[in-house]
């Protein structure tokens, strides 16, 4: 089926849809990984938004059951230049146009996503939509610029109900604002008692729980739009350790008083080099946000730099001055991409064991 790409700016891209037949709209951003498109379907961080693949093939080695970072995808669609049909990969069960089908999600292959990348590279992300080959386009263009999209992301990826991923070691509430599965993969791997409770949960009911320790998870949006975040924050500091991962990390800012702008462009895959400041080495990173913390703002809080983007230099993690509480703006837990911050999750672990003796 015949499908076009409408950008607001006016510009169309002409392809085949995949997936279901249905339009969708949302802020279209590009992701330069080569491979782990299933975890990025599936990421909850991607909620609202269209995502262009700048590898050209997509789909090679199919969908299984393992690689899933949410168990619903929050996406609103995807672009690639080639779809591939017939994947071959022995753990492959079906196909990325079955998968779509399946979600009821709406994809477009055939376009040239290197002339969209750089559009969205020299403009800024912009909305768009992927609509049926007779659609209107100047309609539909003039009706992106008047649209608000949604500013609830994270109320809608985040879990309603607490559950627990019970074991025998430090007890951690995870704060899901729109966490991926792998952030409670690693935690598991390291024995962590964990419960994941809701992003609108107070500190006072966190502390109830009587946790070791507190997780901050990723999650999709402004993190100016989850301002009743920062109280929780703030009153979990000092009582218990903190790690925050990309949105929990840009909400730990927030919460000491530093700021937050939306970037050009975003930092979307899975190969960003980080330094870490104290250390002095280079990590390669996954990495999926469109925010960042002003450094400037940094001067007069209790927070310090630690790592930042050897891409653009800006801020990639903090930590307390006083209180044990750090955070990156990158992931850790991978999925997809490399391992080299994996350590991450073993310093929390160590910060929890320092605070408890």
């Amino acid at each position: 089926m015949k499908k076009k790409l409408i950008l607001e700016s006016g510009e169309v891209f002409h392809g085949e849809g995949f997936g279901a037949e249905l339009e969708t709209a949302g802020e279209v951003v590009f992701n330069t990984g080569m491979t782990g498109y299933q975890e990025l379907i599936s990421d909850p961080s991607y909620c609202g938004q269209i995502v262009c693949m700048t590898y050209p093939l997509i789909g090679n080695y199919g969908i299984n059951r393992d690689d899933y970072e949410s168990i619903e995808p929050a996406i609103k669609g995807l672009i690639v230049k080639e779809l591939c049909d017939l994947p071959s990969n022995f753990r492959t069960q079906i196909t990325l146009d079955e998968l779509f089908k399946k979600k009821n999600l709406s994809g477009i292959s055939g376009i040239d996503t290197r002339r969209l990348t750089r559009i969205l590279r020299n403009s800024g992300v912009v909305k768009g939509k992927i609509v049926n080959a007779d659609a209107d386009e100047n309609a539909v263009a003039t009706e992106l610029k008047e649209t608000n999209f949604p500013t609830n992301q994270v109320e809608e990826v985040s879990t309603k109900t607490p559950y627990a991923n019970p074991n025998r070691g430090f007890k951690v509430v995870l704060v899901d604002f729109g966490a991926k599965l792998g952030i409670i993969r690693e935690l598991s791997q390291r024995n962590c008692d964990i419960i994941v409770v809701s992003q609108d949960t107070t500190a006072e009911e966190i502390l109830l729980m009587n946790p070791d320790g507190i997780m901050l998870s990723n999650g999709p949006g402004d993190p100016e739009d989850v301002p009743h975040a920062l109280e929780m924050i703030r009153g979990l500091l000092g009582k218990v350790p903190i790690f925050g991962i990309c949105l929990g990390h840009q909400l730990i800012g927030l919460a000491c008083g530093a700021k937050t702008f939306k970037l050009k462009f975003g930092h979307r895959g899975g190969n960003h080099p980080v330094l870490d400041l104290e250390k002095n080495t280079v990590a390669i990173t996954s990495q999926n946000h469109g925010y960042a913390v002003d450094q400037e703002s940094l001067k007069g809080t209790d927070l310090i730099e630690t790592h930042i983007a050897l891409n653009d230099r800006t801020n990639e993690g903090l930590k307390h001055k006083i209180h044990p509480c750090f955070s990156v703006q990158y992931h850790p837990e991978a999925s997809p991409g490399p391992e080299d911050a994996n350590y991450l999750f073993d310093e929390f672990i160590e910060m929890m064991e320092d605070f408890k003796k």
